[in-house]
């Protein structure tokens, strides 16, 4: 396989596009990719001296380009066994055609028309710099690793889809996905990062008049794996969209998430939380927009942070003057374990409408000393103590994930992490 971009400290930031256009992986870009490589030739790295980038360790971000490009799926399992008939589960990349079609519902595979016109609409309006993490996908990813599926019905089985990465390789895995009117869907999003590895991830919603999704998105890794994982989500009226999301144990990682109401009356819920250790970086941005009135969001994001390691938390909530009545909160909520590990939060408001309900916060804290001793003075132990309050921090967002316990006891997983 011929390498992708290997990073030398005195790499030009050009040569990364022109190693993409010469690879001979992408010998024959499509439409798509060629589009893609236009935007990223005036921006072939973010700005790291913006915004939405400044507090990313650049040696960090660096090092999730410094392998080859892989645009071939491994087989791969799932990380837990499916002991229900009654669930669809999907591999990006390792499935034929899909066209699922019942007297109560129906998942049908997008033809490549389809994908070309969707893609092309959301990348019209990317921002170089702002949609940096999605422009740099889809300029990577190749049409077997392209999964785009329009879902109708009330009554569907619970949807599992996995995307992983491949050792000492990018991989490059897009998820489009159109949920039809009146639709209720629950779908648990799995990323996976193998050791020395980095996994790039874009995923795209529709939500049409009426519907519903409870989505929940599992991204843990190994030793020196990175994850670049971007959610874009556009809800219509009524909809109703609930995310609970939960990233861990890689070296380096990126959430954003963007959700638009684009006309109003539509219902947000978001529990997300990031858990490092060692010297890792785990971030999460949020950029939340009303377009219309009455709409709803309530949003708490959760970072643990140990050892040397640093947890980002970055939230804008934007209300314009057509958005009246809207009622939006955000809350950090933040467990530092070591003197030695950081935590950033920046949650934020930015308001023009004049009849709004709208509130945000932070907090900072440790363990509970207090707590501690109770809990010690009944005869546990410090270590048994501090698993007992970790798993309250932890339950909340575990909770909000559709995973149900007799699969995966994700609570269990975290406790017993090294």
């Amino acid at each position: 396989m011929n390498g992708l971009i290997t990073l030398k400290k005195k790499t030009k930031p050009m040569q990364i596009i022109e190693k993409i256009k010469t690879n001979k992986l992408l010998s024959n870009p499509t439409e798509i990719q060629k589009i893609c490589l236009e935007k990223l030739q005036s921006n072939p790295l973010p700005n790291l001296k913006s915004e939405l980038w400044r507090l990313s360790n650049k040696s960090k971000f660096l090092k999730f380009l410094d392998f080859s490009l892989n645009g071939s799926s491994t087989n791969f399992e799932f990380p837990y066994q499916n002991n229900s008939q009654n669930i669809i589960r999907l591999i990006i990349g390792e499935n034929s055609q899909i066209n699922i079609n019942s007297e109560n519902y129906s998942i049908n595979e997008l033809n490549n028309e389809e994908l070309i016109t969707y893609i092309k609409q959301n990348v019209s309006s990317f921002d170089q710099n702002e949609n940096w993490s999605e422009l740099l996908n889809l300029c990577l990813s190749f049409e077997q690793n392209i999964l785009g599926l329009r879902i109708k019905g009330k009554k569907i089985p619970p949807l599992e889809i996995l995307s992983h990465a491949t050792h000492n390789s990018i991989n490059a895995k897009t998820l489009i996905l159109i949920i039809e009117k009146n639709c209720n869907l629950d779908l648990l999003q799995i990323n996976l990062g193998t050791e020395n590895s980095s996994l790039s991830q874009s995923t795209y919603f529709c939500l049409e008049a009426n519907s519903s999704v409870n989505h929940g998105m599992v991204a843990y890794g190994e030793n020196k794996s990175n994850l670049l994982n971007s959610l874009n989500v556009i809800q219509k009226q009524n909809s109703e969209y609930n995310l609970g999301s939960l990233h861990f144990k890689f070296n380096y990682a990126r959430f954003e998430i963007r959700i638009k109401q684009s006309l109003g009356n539509a219902k947000t819920n978001i529990k997300g939380m990031q858990i490092t250790k060692n010297d890792e970086q785990i971030a999460t941005y949020t950029k939340i927009e009303f377009n219309g009135p009455n709409g709803f969001l309530d949003q708490i994001n959760k970072s643990l942070a140990d050892d040397r390691s640093h947890a980002i938390f970055e939230g804008s909530i934007i209300v314009p003057k057509i958005a009246q009545k809207t009622d939006a909160s955000q809350l950090s909520r933040n467990l530092l374990l070591s003197n030695h590990a950081q935590i950033d939060t920046k949650p934020q408001l930015e308001i023009i409408a004049d009849d709004v309900k709208c509130k945000h916060g932070a907090t900072i804290s440790q363990l509970n000393e207090e707590e501690l001793f109770y809990m010690r003075s009944r005869g546990l132990t410090l270590a048994e103590a501090s698993k007992l309050q970790l798993g309250s921090f932890f339950k909340e967002i575990i909770s909000f994930i559709p995973v149900p316990k007799g699969r995966w006891d994700l609570l269990n997983k975290l406790l017993k992490q090294d």
